[in-house]
């Protein structure tokens, strides 16, 4: 890690900022709060720069569960079928939907059984989930 003493050009800081990023911000990110993360959203601009909380912050809150997250996009992968298992042990298995999973809440749509049609589970706080994996 860079000290205040150091940086001498422009490149050693934006390094240090970088760092800073991938070995503090982000990992804080996939253990935070519910409510934590909302305050950090609330003050996102300060924290991280003019980058997008739903790129940025919503989206390492996510990378805790890798079987929910596309990588290479930063958001949550519709394209993938999930278990999610909630603390109080229930588990729905469906597809996540991201257009309605906002701000720490996940919205899983999955298909009627025995019939047409879908039934959305959710949403369900982020700190209310044990683990997602694909089936």
């Amino acid at each position: 890690m860079f000290r205040l003493g150091e940086m001498q050009t422009l490149d050693d800081l934006i390094a240090s900022r970088r760092e800073w990023i991938e070995r503090v911000l982000k990992p804080w990110c996939r253990a935070a709060a519910l409510n934590d993360l909302r305050e950090a959203e609330a003050d996102w601009q300060n924290l991280a720069g003019g980058v997008d909380p739903a790129a940025t912050l919503w989206a390492w809150a996510w990378a805790r569960f890798p079987a929910l997250v596309h990588g290479e996009l930063a958001a949550v992968d519709e394209s993938r079928e999930i278990r999610v298992t909630l603390r109080d042990g229930r588990v729905v298995t469906g597809y996540p939907d991201a257009r309605q999973s906002q701000r720490g809440r996940l919205v899983v749509v999955a298909p009627r059984a025995g019939s047409r049609g879908f039934d959305e589970h959710g949403p369900f706080a982020i700190d209310d989930i044990v683990s997602i994996t694909t089936p």
